[in-house]
Parts: C-alpha cells; structure tokens; sequence
C-alpha cells in the first residue's frame, strides 16, 4: 500500500486549500509577509508535491510596512467547470492593532493554474479567509468569517455566507450568520462550502492556530443553514482530542493542548478533495515543535489525512479516529507517478535569467532594480538597501527551512567602502528576528570584514569578538542549523577547510512562538528561512554577487 507521510510540504506552507482538476491536484497556500505571495503546489498523487508558482506579483500586492503576522492570509482555491476558471480568494490583513483585524477581501480568476492571474476584485471587508462555493446551479457563494470588535459579544465573531457576482464582486443576497462554531473550542474561522449527497457540508477551523486547533463540521439541506453540528460534539481532525471548552477566548495559542504523544501539533484549517477514484482526503495545516519544547520554528505545515463518510451522511477521518496521523494511506498509482518523495534541497547556480522560485522576499515585491541574474552572469546580483529590521525595501533573497537539520551554503563577492554597507546570508524570521552572517567595511581594522549581527525582538546583537579581516571581499559561509543550534563558517579560499566563526548559537527563538507577541499568545505564524542578502544605508549603489545558493537537507536524521 503507498503510504503518505506528513508533513507532505514542509516548511511554511499553512492554511492549505486543495482542489483538483482531472487528474492533478492544487494547493494554495498563505504568505503573509513574504511576497511573490499566495504559493501554489501541484501533485498527481497527493503524497509529493512541487512548487509551480506564485500568484500575487508586482503590483497585485503592496507589503510594505507590514506587521508580523500580518499580510496575506487564508488564499481559497476553487475551480468553476462551466467556465473552466481557476478562482482564488484571499484575505489581505493591513491592521491587527486594538484586535480590529483591518482586512480587505479579493477574489481572481485564470484559465490555466499558473496564470495569467485576473486583477484582483475586491468582494468585501467584513473580516477575513474568503471562500468562493460554485453551485450546480450556476450560483456563487462567498463564506467568510464577520470579525467581532464589540464588547461583550463572542469573538471571533460569525461565519456568514452570502451570494456574489464573481464578475463584478457585488454581493447578490444579504449576509446570512449561519454559526459561530460546531464544538466548544471557538474561534471559529475559514469556513468552506462543500456539496455532497443532498448537503451542503461547512468545514471550518477552530480553537485558534495554535494547539487547541482542529477541523469541525456541519451540515445543511439549505445553504443558508441552519447548520446541524457533527455529531460528536468535538472536531473530526485534531491534534489535541481532550475536550477544550474555549468560546469568546481570544488566546490562539491554547499551550495547554499540546499533546505529548503525537509528533504532529496543531492540526485545522482543513480542506476537503475528492480523488478520481472516490476515495476522500482533508489537507490541513499543522506544526513540528522542537523536541521538548512548544517552538516550531519550521512554522504551520501541509498535511494530509484520509477521510470517509459514514452511513448517516458525516464526514470521518478513515480509522474512525479524529487524532491528525503523521502517515496515512495514499492512493494507488503506478508509473512515475507513484514516486512518494521529493527532495526539499535546493541549489541554484544562477546560470539562467529565471532564478529557483522558492526564493521569497520579505515586504517587497522582487524586481530587477534590486535582484537579478542578467548584470552578473552566473551570480545573482542583489543591490544592498535598507537595514534588516526595515519593513519596508530590505534586499533578502531566502527560501523557507523544511528540516530540523540541514546544511545552507552560500559563495559571495562584496566590495563595501563604509561600515552601513553590508552583504551575507543567515537565518530570518521577521524583521525583528534574525541572524546575519555579513561582510561589510570595518574603520577599526581598515580593511573588509566577516562577523555576525543578531536581531532578537527587536534588539540589534553584535558578535564584536567574532570579526575576520577578509581583504579580497571574496569568502563562502555555511550555516549548520541543527534543532535550534546554528554554528556559523567560513571559508576564504575554496580549497581550504571550513572554520568555525560562532559556535552552537541558540537560535530556537526563530519560531512561531519565540518572536515578539503578546504574554499567552502566538507571536507569528509564518516560520523560519535561509536567506542570502545586501544591506546599504549609505548611498543604496552597493551591490554583491552570489555564485551559488545551496541547502543540504539531513533527512535521516529528521526522519528517526
């Protein structure tokens, strides 16, 4: 029997919508910061997947100045066979302060899933994760949670549904509140519409993205509702099954669910696929703390649990069980598509114009004023720009971290002429958590210079005692990330062996709970990347050369 093994995308690739379209399945998944945004992944047999893509590019999407965890949110993947259209919603999140929770609601339409993407459509701004619902009908609903700012009312607030023009955005019908949740976890939030045997099925997450989360579900022979809850009275997925009585609790964290004997935390936001063979899958998100910790740094992963539907018309996971499993039943395909494996590594030598898309840039959009393969052939040329705590234009080119183990090797030449120029790699977060391994002009020992700079909520961390002269600006630097720990080498000319800048430093901060938030809370939901980048604050014309990008991944040792 092929076998799934969860996570099936690694790194951060949360809050996943799955369709698919004859024989290839989709997933959408969210950015919030880090642009091009919305990632899509593509499968033919649901246990290896591949990015092909991003949706939100150029001037589709302005970060700037965007808050952790902020940005986009939730993207909803839909296929509509009349019109043989690809539609995705999103939430753009512009303000979390005073927990109003700003968001602007957008909708886009493609006729093949790698674009080209519509403009956006603006649909609404009465909360946040959209999903569009094509009916049999020839009608188009929109689900989405209505956030609550008023005292003494239940927050999050409601799931309401209501018709829409997918042409135009304009709602059709009113807004219908149809629940504030199916168990007494709460937080109810990304509703999604589906139809099955006569009914109308609403799948939401709930119990806040942290360990209390799950999948629950109700259903209705009116789209409208009532909705009737499942059964059980609990979530149908979850990674923490104990009761939790949470309604109107606004911590998302809830770290007294986290289970002890499960490798997989936090399991919810759910999407539901149907495979060509009838058989039934949910993906969702989900977390891999460290061990003995409540840290993920790897952030809210892509997993995927077998579903069936019982006699009386629910919706079960297959062993009877709503505990998330690591490794479930795949579907059986022979051929090349049968493969249940595809290597996370990546290594790019910069050798064409078009460079790996895994790379992603924090705030900005990326564009060749900044980054690009053509000035240098066989380098990625990156011009240096604002400090690494800007969110704003910081020069970051990184890729998200899939392992507890790897190796991240980089190969740079940087020719500063004053200490505010700078260029490396490291490890990042936001842009209040980072480490930097970098190059730049040091006036004490007049010459350029190797040492390791370190934001840590938001306070600047100089590694003064660890500073080479390197006179050439020409070095390599390799990161060892190895369940928290980083150590940090150098090497200044390739047929020399590696040396040891910092040793061993504890960068287990670098994680959805070890950034700054507030007491009791997640302070993000993203997840940590290797990044190579520049830093001017000079005169914004510096600019380094990379030759090679790599990242080694250990997976025997994740595995055991």
């Amino acid at each position: 029997m092929n076998m799934i093994q969860n996570p099936v995308i690694p790194g951060m690739a949360p809050d996943p919508s799955i369709i698919r379209v004859e024989n290839n399945y989709y997933i959408a998944t969210s950015t919030f910061h880090w642009a091009p945004g919305i990632q899509i992944f593509e499968s033919k047999n649901l246990a290896n997947w591949r990015l092909v893509g991003q949706v939100l590019k150029g001037s589709a999407i302005n970060l700037q100045g965007t808050n952790t965890p902020a940005g986009v949110w939730a993207p909803h993947l839909s296929y509509d066979p009349k019109t043989r259209r690809y539609w995705l919603a999103y939430s753009h999140m512009l303000n979390m302060a005073g927990r109003e929770f700003n968001a602007d609601s957008y909708a886009m339409w493609a006729e093949d899933i790698q674009g080209p993407w519509s403009e956006p459509i603006y649909m609404t701004s009465i909360g946040f994760d959209p999903a569009i619902f094509h009916d049999d009908d020839n009608k188009h609903y929109l689900s989405i949670l209505e956030w609550e700012s008023r005292e003494g009312y239940q927050a999050p607030g409601h799931i309401v549904v209501a018709e829409i023009d997918l042409e135009t955005g304009n709602l059709m019908s009113d807004w219908h509140r149809v629940t504030q949740g199916f168990t007494t976890r709460g937080a109810a939030e990304a509703p999604q519409l589906y139809k099955h045997d006569g009914y109308y099925y609403l799948m939401i997450a709930a119990g806040g993205t942290g360990y209390g989360h799950g999948v629950e579900i109700g259903r209705s022979q009116e789209i409208f509702g009532p909705y009737e809850p499942h059964p059980s009275g609990e979530p149908i997925i979850t990674s923490a099954p104990q009761h939790l009585f949470s309604l109107g609790d606004p911590d998302a964290g809830q770290f007294q669910m986290y289970n002890p004997n499960s490798m997989m935390q936090k399991s919810g936001h759910g999407s539901l696929v149907e495979t060509q063979t009838g058989e039934w899958y949910v993906a969702h998100l989900m977390s891999r703390p460290l061990p003995n910790t409540t840290l993920n740094p790897l952030g809210r992963e892509t997993s995927l649990q077998k579903m069936h539907w019982t006699p009386d018309g629910w919706l079960e996971m297959a062993d009877g069980s709503n505990l998330a499993k690591m490794s479930v039943p795949g579907i059986q395909i022979t051929g090349r598509d049968s493969d249940s494996h595809l290597s996370e590594d990546i290594e790019d030598t910069f050798e064409n114009i078009v460079y790996d898309n895994h790379f992603m840039t924090p705030y900005r959009q990326q564009d060749r004023s900044w980054v690009n393969t053509v000035e240098s052939p066989n380098h990625l040329r990156i011009y240096g720009s604002e400090s690494f705590f800007s969110q704003n234009k910081p020069s970051i080119m990184a890729t998200r971290a899939t392992s507890f183990s790897y190796i991240f090797e980089t190969v740079l030449d940087f020719h500063p002429n004053h200490y505010s120029e700078s260029a490396g790699s490291g490890l990042y977060y936001d842009s209040n958590n980072w480490v930097y391994a970098r190059l730049y002009w040091s006036e004490s020992l007049n010459s350029i210079t190797l040492g390791v700079l370190q934001a840590k909520l938001g306070e600047r961390i100089e590694y003064v005692h660890h500073k080479i002269s390197i006179r050439d600006g020409h070095i390599s630097l390799k990161f060892v990330y190895d369940y928290g720990l980083a150590t940090v080498f150098y090497k200044i000319k390739e047929s020399e062996p590696w040396q040891t800048l910092v040793d061993k430093m504890d960068v287990s901060y670098l994680s959805d709970e070890g950034v700054n938030g507030e007491p009791g809370e997640i302070g993000g939901f993203t997840g940590l990347f290797n990044f190579i980048g520049a830093i001017d604050a000079h005169q914004h014309d510096s600019f380094a050369d990379f030759s090679y990008y790599r990242v080694v991944n250990n997976e025997e040792k994740n595995n055991g």
